[in-house]
């Protein structure tokens, strides 16, 4: 008996976090409908369907606000449960403390204009002869620059002392790829944190930052 009830509060407990964070969930549960639709293509099919979705420089100079919006819904790799994880470590917390509207900002935010600065980088490096013609086409889809933008802001929400040694965690994370690998991925990714901490403002509130050590109470029902 005890264990039922036990079974129940952990239940409710999930249904009220994941009602905490709806704009996360909503969004995740678009990219499951998705991944399981690219499941079911051909591998030609699937690289020709997803390049129409994508921001690189041909889509983009066609149809920006349709690509920008497209690309943010599928997962090139295929695999879900990844982001399923990250998602809930990073967007959830993340929603729930800055509220679905400020969230949503910085995710728009860091999607798009590290898209915009990224492939502005690749136009230039094509037009200096240190990329091909053939990369306007790149293939360039998914939810990764919304991601890193949500944990650069993520930063402002932990207190300290926990706060530096994530913020240096995150900067290494996406810093030193851009160091070692120099590609316009890589400058996007870390356009994107550095989105995410320019969004500072938005991360103020009345609410005293959630100290990790501290176990919220379970929800009562």
């Amino acid at each position: 008996m005890d264990g039922v009830i036990g079974c129940r509060r952990a239940l409710r407990a999930v249904a009220a976090y994941v009602r905490g964070a709806p704009g996360t969930y909503v969004w995740l549960l678009i990219l499951f409908v998705t991944t399981v639709a690219l499941h079911r293509m051909s591998p030609a099919l699937e690289v020709d369907f997803l390049r129409q979705r994508s921001t690189n420089l041909h889509e983009l100079s066609d149809n920006p606000v349709r690509v920008l919006f497209a690309s943010a819904m599928w997962i090139p790799s295929g695999h879900w449960w990844p982001y399923a994880v990250l998602y809930t470590v990073f967007h959830a917390p993340a929603e729930r403390r800055l509220g679905t509207l400020r969230w949503l900002v910085v995710c728009v935010a860091a999607h798009v204009l590290a898209t915009l600065i990224s492939e502005g980088a690749l136009l230039w490096a094509i037009r200096c002869g240190m990329a091909p013609e053939s990369a306007v086409n790149t293939l360039d889809v998914g939810v990764s620059y919304a991601l890193a933008g949500v944990m650069g802001v993520l930063t402002y929400r932990i207190p300290p002392p926990w706060r530096y040694p994530y913020l240096t965690a995150v900067l290494a994370c996406f810093g030193v790829p851009l160091v070692l690998g120099r590609t316009f991925t890589d400058l996007g990714h870390a356009t994107a944190v550095l989105i995410g901490l320019g969004c500072r403002p938005l991360a103020r509130s009345g609410a005293t930052a959630r100290n990790p050590k501290e176990t919220p109470a379970c929800p009562r029902g």
